[in-house]
């Protein structure tokens, strides 16, 4: 029966991660011809600082309600759901408040000191308000990952993306051409717009289905178990995204120090992280749907203390994952010329597909691993590996881009993603091999 509802809810993710993904790659094909490679650069470089802002929002409460109602589940004690929920929400709460207030009282001197572009400030601005929006709705989609039912979460996401798009494109028309301030300003006002109407149907969905769960005697340190899940990932999430956004801020200024221009550096930055990543990242939605909902998987399974399930999960799902990912790599690498012309009309988009495609079943297996770590309670281990690589990555940039340009972020990217995926496979052989003695 389990199996059975991990192959639907998989299915479920997988059908409608595709349809969004091919939304948002059209939509992405449109925008580059409506603001330029330089627009969508600059939107980049917003987006890397929203992301480190949301890292704070969330502060590992998605994981933390995942695990939390996992556990409740596992242990038969359906009264601690709504409990735990509660806490999860409190906390949610907390975190995203604070990093909108944060990131609307620095995004001037973000703007001009961090970034160094004055035109991001207005859409930092506007950003903030997504901020409460993105850790509520974090909190509130563990909780239906947990219990199975991803299908609501999943429509309410496909709805919030839609009506983003319809937003922006609105939005974009009453915006002079050329002007990258503005257009910037009238992506980011859509999509936060879109987090605000997300907010308000997710919340909706979690009303109408806790009443499944009697509310009753709590469990015991609920509060203090969603802190040592939450906190330490929080603490590896911030230091990671941290160092990921330097290193992606490091990026255009690495380039104007090779030698190029203000704009073609912005538009190199572009081409690699706004159009080329989201062509290799589309069919990854599989393995995310995997990763994803293997985690209450797993920790239901250690919580009964069943080794054989473990074993025989983990087994699978990365024997998928390196087929998978092998035939999408071959993919890629044969057809990039006709991915590029087909999807951003751009011979320079194909060439770069081609030249990352090789990478690609270490990414796709890497999110299998990282969910098979989390699942098993290794959270902190694949946080600090995380943290390692970033690290790593942005020493990397900071040294190699200034001599060698884009080709040494190209090898950056090899290197990181190599050495994550080597550590991370490593643990996770190690944790389990203790279940496939006994198995």
């Amino acid at each position: 029966m389990r199996n059975r509802k991990l192959l639907y809810n998989t299915a479920l993710l997988t059908v409608s991660s595709l349809t969004m993904n091919a939304i948002a790659m059209a939509f992405r094909a449109w925008l580059v011809g409506r603001i330029g490679t330089a627009g969508i650069g600059l939107y980049q470089l917003v987006v890397s600082v929203m992301n480190l802002t949301a890292t704070f929002a969330i502060s590992g409460v998605r994981f933390a309600a995942t695990r939390l109602v996992a556990e409740e589940l596992g242990a038969a004690h359906a009264p601690g759901v709504r409990a735990a929920v509660g806490r999860c929400l409190g906390y949610a709460g907390l975190f995203g408040f604070a990093a909108a207030l944060i990131l609307r009282a620095l995004a001037e001197p973000i703007g001009f000191l961090w970034i160094g572009d004055a035109r991001t400030v207005l859409s930092l601005r506007l950003a903030a308000f997504s901020m409460p929006c993105i850790s509520l709705c974090a909190a509130l989609s563990g909780y239906f990952t947990a219990n199975g039912r991803v299908w609501k979460p999943t429509l309410i996401h496909l709805t919030e993306q839609l009506a983003g798009i319809l937003l922006v494109i609105c939005f974009l028309r009453r915006t002079p051409a050329g002007d990258l301030e503005k257009s910037c300003a009238a992506v980011t006002l859509g999509s936060t717009a879109a987090d605000l109407l997300g907010l308000g149907l997710m919340a909706l969905a979690y009303v109408l289905d806790r009443r499944r769960y009697d509310s009753g005697e709590e469990a015991a340190g609920l509060t203090g178990r969603m802190l040592r899940i939450a906190v330490p990932l929080a603490l590896s999430a911030y230091a990671r995204s941290a160092l990921t956004t330097l290193r992606h801020l490091l990026v255009p200024r690495g380039l104007r120090a090779a030698g190029w221009s203000a704009d073609g550096a912005l538009s190199g930055y572009g081409v690699i992280q706004g159009m080329v990543l989201p062509v290799l990242f589309f069919p990854a939605c599989i393995m995310g749907a995997l990763a994803e909902l293997i985690v209450p998987e797993l920790t239901a399974s250690q919580v009964r203390g069943d080794g054989r399930a473990i074993t025989a999960t983990t087994g699978e799902l990365l024997r998928a994952s390196v087929w998978f990912s092998g035939a999408v790599g071959l993919f890629l690498f044969v057809f990039a010329d006709r991915l590029g012309l087909a999807v951003y009309r751009s011979f320079e988009a194909g060439r770069y597909i081609r030249v990352l495609a090789p990478l690609v079943p270490v990414m796709y297996t890497d999110m299998a691993v990282d969910g098979c770590l989390k699942g098993l309670g290794q959270q902190v281990w694949s946080m600090g590996i995380n943290i390692t690589e970033s690290l790593l990555g942005l020493l990397l940039v900071w040294q190699l881009l200034p001599r060698w340009g884009l080709a040494a972020y190209i090898g950056v990217f090899y290197f990181t993603e190599l050495f994550n995926f080597s550590l991370s496979l490593l643990r996770l052989r190690r944790v389990t091999r203790p279940f496939a003695r006994a198995a």
